[in-house]
């Protein structure tokens, strides 16, 4: 999968919510474009990624969090929500990272345009 908070074109942000209703420690979970994401803050950086596992396309984001790391309740894989990139097995496969911005307290996540 694509890294796409490295993507500096075609990318059309989407305001979310004030930085204020998504405190440190949580995460929300949104659907843009139909594409389900999950954006975190994490000691008050934050960061968004694709809420499902490449291992077996079971959802990700109700996964107990290990610093930057996600953990699937299903099988264990584990994926670095700053990247989208793989850090355990079983999955194989990165998942997409997105990139968030906060504007004036608000939280902003970006799509790519295809």
């Amino acid at each position: 999968m694509f890294n796409y908070t490295q993507q500096t074109e075609n990318i059309e942000f989407y305001e979310i919510v004030p930085a204020s209703e998504l405190p440190n420690g949580e995460r929300l979970f949104v659907e843009i474009e139909g594409k389900s994401l999950v954006i975190f803050n994490i000691a008050g950086q934050y960061f968004s990624i694709a809420d499902i596992c490449s291992h077996d396309d079971g959802p990700l984001g109700e996964g107990d969090l290990e610093g930057f790391n996600i953990i699937c309740p299903r099988h264990g894989a584990q994926f670095d929500v700053r990247t989208g990139k793989v850090v355990e097995l079983p999955a194989v496969e990165d998942i997409p990272a997105y990139p968030v911005q906060v504007r004036d307290g608000t939280v902003f996540v970006g799509i790519p345009q295809e």
